[in-house]
């Protein structure tokens, strides 16, 4: 696999942020660096993701989430929420200084670090084994897809913290498995082990953890089968198909169909 880490992504600024990015012509895999401490996250990391986000080719076609070691992501790196913790690094504890409105755009900046992930351009998977608690949780939602390991397990701890969940987790969960049941898993703050996370859609699939790279790959091939158009226009049409009343849905999958045909046209016109 080759790894292009090119401006405005330095090795030094992903080593920075415990993350690995690595391209091979139309995956990238983003990895959460961070085994020793069960991959948790930090707003340094955050700032890299949404910094990957933006610099990504338009040649990529499926983004892979995952982390490294036996866990997905035990979310936020507790130790910077403390005054004077995180060794140096900017510091969820730092939040408490600001004034309203610096709160709201730093945590928006955050939230930018997973936002991205949605983007129609490509399809996005987060490939959990482990552990997705609270940031991790929430990370693997803002993928288009979750695809788990039998040990996984998913939990929305913010409540159990005295907080909410603030990195864009709450729109897909509900999304996923309906206002009653996310109101459940966040509230309580429980653990969702991966049957129950397929069975109620939070996941797609969960098969042993020896077959997780198999099945990955096996979905990545056949994302990628389909001409690129296609796949970019189905996602930004199911995106926000819920949000929309049927009409305007109906003229949208007529403009992005004649943008198809068109496409099309001139590919067979240049085979000619």
């Amino acid at each position: 696999m080759t790894t292009d880490t090119g401006a405005p992504i330095s090795p030094d600024r992903l080593a920075a942020a415990r993350l690995r990015l690595e391209v091979d012509g139309a995956v990238a895999t983003i990895t959460l660096d961070r085994p020793e401490v069960r991959n948790a996250q930090t707003p340094t990391m955050w700032r890299t993701l949404a910094e990957i986000g933006a610099w990504l080719p338009d040649e990529v076609r499926v983004v892979v989430v995952r982390g490294a070691g036996a866990t997905f992501s035990a979310g936020l790196d507790r130790t910077l929420l403390t005054p004077g913790g995180g060794d140096g690094q900017e510091r969820v504890a730092d939040l408490l200084t600001l004034d309203e409105e610096a709160f709201s755009r730093t945590v928006g900046e955050y939230q930018e670090g997973f936002t991205w992930l949605r983007d129609p351009r490509f399809v996005s998977i987060a490939a959990v084994r482990g552990h997705a608690i609270g940031a991790g949780f929430q990370l693997a939602l803002s993928c288009d897809l979750v695809l788990a390991a039998d040990d996984a397990t998913f939990c929305m701890k913010e409540a159990a913290l005295g907080l909410v969940p603030d990195l864009t987790g709450t729109k897909p969960l509900v999304d996923a498995v309906g206002y009653s049941r996310a109101l459940e898993i966040c509230a309580t703050a429980r653990n969702v082990g991966a049957e129950e996370a397929v069975r109620i859609g939070i996941a797609i699939d969960a098969v042993p953890g020896d077959a997780l790279d198999a099945r990955l790959a096996q979905l990545v091939t056949a994302l990628t089968a389909p001409l690129p158009g296609a796949v970019r226009e189905t996602k930004a049409l199911l995106l926000g198909a819920t949000d929309r009343d049927l009409d305007t849905q109906r003229r949208l999958e007529r403009e992005a169909q004649g943008r198809r045909f068109r496409e099309l046209a001139a590919l067979l016109g240049g085979q000619q």
